[in-house]
């Protein structure tokens, strides 16, 4: 895909430096004494209130965390951990060798040779100055019409890939922007707020349609099939919108997920998928479902890395939180899982690639990096490095060739990692399934 893009000086939006926050102090003293301040307090802390966003704030921290936790870390502690698991026995190992260690892991290495030439290096970089650093937040999306939508603090920003103008669409009186969506033909963005409200703007016009309220929280996901959209927000619950309609909301689904649904992905015929903060994904047959089909309880984190794969039925993508770090291929039909692996860092982000069959997913603490995985034995092919702050989503072009990154590093980057699909749907299934009548049927 041609983005006729100038790499002779990176791109920046015209928004000021985010405030940085100093690290906190250590003293360090020749006595041992407890404290409830200490690192180990933080980890527990982590696994009691389920949040994404925590990390080793400094040095020692980090050094507490990889000497006293282990190299896993989040992986494998609980709040009281008294044993591990032993790791499985290598194929063709002595029967007789019945001692080995639990954080042993025999798959990582084992590599998967690389089959094609894997670019190590962006071939763009845009700053993003002001991009809030929060695992459950989804910043940015590419539409049908190769315009990005960028979402910094509380203003949004429209990058056209083609031509390289950027143009700023809208700023919020109060409040951060949490999640951007496109529908399907590409005209209409919705715009999900930490106040709960849901705005859909034609971009066009350069003007807000419609104001969605309604939720008791910030809101965590939005996804489109047809002229319904889905919300999922802090109040745990996902409301299906009607935009045709006045009254807008169609169906509350509450009562299912336990925290913020923080990842909602639909599928070309109307299959939805939810992830949430409650370390679960639910399936939910079509967008009038009252009850989901299948619960999917792999995971032991959040789930805000979802997506379906384009060109096999009813194949889910999955990705867990800091204690989880896996990979998952679920059969969405039965709720079975075919096959998951260990991603080494949280997972924020998965996209998949039509031509090569192979899916790519973003990362955060403590590479913060994107792995390239083939499909279905979830076999890693290549890692991409370059960001140093968490990613925190991952976006794919129309052609499905180029893939851009965003990161807590306030940067975007543009990876040529997939061939561009020819003649069949472009991966995302959800890219085409608003018809282009919804720009006369929006209310």
């Amino acid at each position: 895909m041609d983005m006729s893009m100038d790499t002779s000086a990176p791109t920046r939006f015209p928004l000021a430096e985010r405030r940085l926050t100093e690290d906190d102090g250590v003293f360090m003293s020749d006595r041992l004494i407890p404290s409830r301040g200490g690192s180990c307090t933080s980890a527990g802390q982590l696994k009691l209130e389920i949040d994404e966003n925590w990390a080793p704030k400094n040095e020692y921290h980090e050094v507490l965390s990889k000497n006293i936790l282990g190299k896993e870390s989040l992986n494998d502690m609980k709040v009281l951990s008294y044993k591990h698991k032993p790791a499985r026995q290598e194929a063709g190992q002595s029967e007789y060798r019945v001692l080995y260690t639990g954080s042993r892991d025999s798959a990582s290495k084992t590599k998967a040779a690389l089959t094609r030439v894997v670019p190590q290096a962006p071939m763009k970089v845009l700053d993003a100055p002001g991009i809030v650093d929060d695992f459950y937040s989804h910043p940015i999306d590419w539409s049908s019409n190769n315009v990005i939508a960028v979402a910094l603090s509380e203003m949004v920003f429209l990058f056209d890939a083609q031509s390289g103008q950027t143009e700023k669409l809208l700023s919020l009186p109060s409040g951060n922007v949490t999640t951007l969506r496109w529908t399907g033909e590409g005209l209409h963005l919705s715009v999900g707020t930490s106040s709960g409200d849901v705005q859909i703007w034609d971009t066009a016009a350069q003007r807000q349609l419609r104001n969605l309220r309604g939720h008791g929280g910030r809101i965590g996901a939005l996804a489109w099939h047809s002229h319904v959209l889905s919300s999922g927000s802090a109040d745990a619950e996902i409301h299906n919108h009607d935009v045709r309609m006045r009254e807008h909301l169609i169906l509350r689904r509450a009562g299912v997920h336990a925290d913020l649904v923080c990842g909602l992905d639909y599928n070309a015929e109307g299959m939805l998928a939810s992830g949430g903060n409650d370390n679960s994904v639910y399936i939910w047959e079509n967008p009038t479902a009252t009850a989901p089909l299948h619960a999917l309880t792999e995971h032991c984190a959040a789930v805000k890395a979802l997506k379906w794969c384009p060109f096999q039925r009813h194949v889910l993508a999955t990705g867990g939180g800091s204690a989880d770090r896996k990979v998952c291929l679920w059969n969405a039909s039965s709720g079975r899982l075919l096959m998951s692996r260990d991603a080494e860092s949280q997972v924020t982000g998965i996209v998949w690639g039509m031509q090569e069959k192979e899916l790519l997913t973003a990362h955060g603490y403590s590479r913060n990096q994107l792995s390239l995985w083939k499909y279905p034995s979830l076999a890693k092919t290549a890692d991409l490095e370059g960001h140093t702050g968490r990613l925190l989503g991952l976006a794919q072009s129309p052609d499905g060739s180029l893939i851009c990154s965003s990161s807590a590093d306030e940067t975007l980057r543009f990876w040529q990692v997939f061939s561009p699909s020819t003649g069949g749907p472009r991966p995302g299934a959800e890219r085409h399934c608003a018809p282009k009548s919804i720009l006369k049927t929006i209310r």
